[in-house]
């Protein structure tokens, strides 16, 4: 991580160019280039040596703001493969799965390297970053984004061109603090990140759909080896402030996913049964049956001295054989489903 932060913008650094109308570009700077727009020609000479934080005209006179880019730019304007984790979703990672200096994080599905540039950063040159990815024209772009915003290959990242899935043939992929998987459907590795994970250790999935994220929570909690899952989604709305005019945004930054965590309990130890509260609805259910039934045992036994065949019913067995119906009609559905099920 060799590239610099600070002092005079030089070749082969990517920066972030911005118009007055607020349209970004991120070009990289290569002594003799040229950045090509409809407001005219930014020669990449005028760029190379000045500060970080200077305006430069294009030959038409159109004023360009020159930062280096933030980690949040860059992986907007990266080049992609496949879709990057948006910067919304990377800090929520990098947050709540708790990725901290020093941490030893294994990666399954690198992509185009978004969330492999956030987790470097937040492990530090003290942690590790094993990234697998099983397709090596994505892995190769990830690879380019990755030098692209370090200014090189970071000696702390381990890319690996393959398929995920720790076991005890490879005692490499052991004891991670953090276990991060991108992929399509990481119910089906839920054994190997148990494997690789040491306890106290986390898991984070990252899901696009719900049927996923239900799966994903089902397979984690079925396991044994992890504590009860964790699972939200974030949305980010901009808002307008100009002078008293203050107001959301009309566009916003919506649903790109779910996020799943879960703690790796210690081997042998069995998590204890999750005691959850029942919904309302379940519960005002339960308590009309309850009462049915108790007003239907008291109706019942004052209409114990029923009258013999041929005579019509008194009034309480008429009431009584009315709540039945009524107890019959709220075990209904609960019948439909149970006969639905099986």
């Amino acid at each position: 991580m060799d590239k610099p932060r600070q002092g005079p913008l030089i070749p082969g650094e990517p920066v972030r160019l911005t118009d007055p109308k607020g349209r970004s570009h991120l070009i990289t700077l290569r002594a003799g280039a040229s950045f090509h727009t409809h407001r005219g020609t930014l020669c990449h000479d005028d760029v190379i040596g000045g500060p970080d934080g200077n305006v430069v005209r294009s030959s038409g006179g159109t004023p360009y703001v020159v930062f280096r880019p933030l980690l949040a730019e860059f992986t907007l304007a990266m080049k992609r493969g496949p879709t990057v984790v948006y910067p919304k979703d990377a800090a929520q990672i990098v947050a709540f799965a708790d990725v901290f200096p020093g941490a030893r994080v294994l990666e399954a599905g690198a992509g185009s390297g978004a969330l492999s540039c956030w987790l470097l950063r937040a492990a530090a040159e003290q942690g590790t970053v094993t990234s697998f990815e099983r397709r090596p024209d994505f892995a190769e772009i990830a690879r380019r984004n990755v030098e692209q915003f370090f200014g090189g290959v970071p000696p702390s990242w381990r890319l690996v061109v393959g398929e995920f899935g720790g076991s005890a043939d490879d005692p490499g992929l052991a004891d991670f603090d953090r276990v991060i998987l991108d992929m399509l459907a990481p119910w089906d590795y839920v054994d190997a990140v148990a494997w690789a994970l040491a306890p106290g250790g986390l898991a984070c999935c990252y899901v696009a759909t719900t049927t996923q994220l239900s799966r994903t929570v089902e397979a984690l909690r079925g396991h044994g080896a992890f504590d009860e899952p964790a699972a939200w989604e974030s949305l980010t709305r901009g808002w307008h402030v100009e002078g008293l005019a203050v107001r959301p945004e009309h566009r916003m930054v919506g649903h790109t996913g779910f996020l799943v965590t879960a703690r790796r309990l210690a081997p042998g130890v069995v998590p204890p049964a999750r005691r959850r509260r029942p919904a309302k609805g379940a519960q005002e259910e339960r308590s009309l049956k309850r009462s049915l039934i108790r007003t239907t045992w008291v109706l019942r036994s004052l209409a114990c001295g029923s009258s013999p065949g041929g005579v019509p019913p008194g009034p309480a067995e008429c009431v009584w054989r009315c709540c039945c119906g009524r107890l019959m009609m709220a075990c209904a559905p609960k019948q439909r489903r149970s006969a639905s099920s099986g």
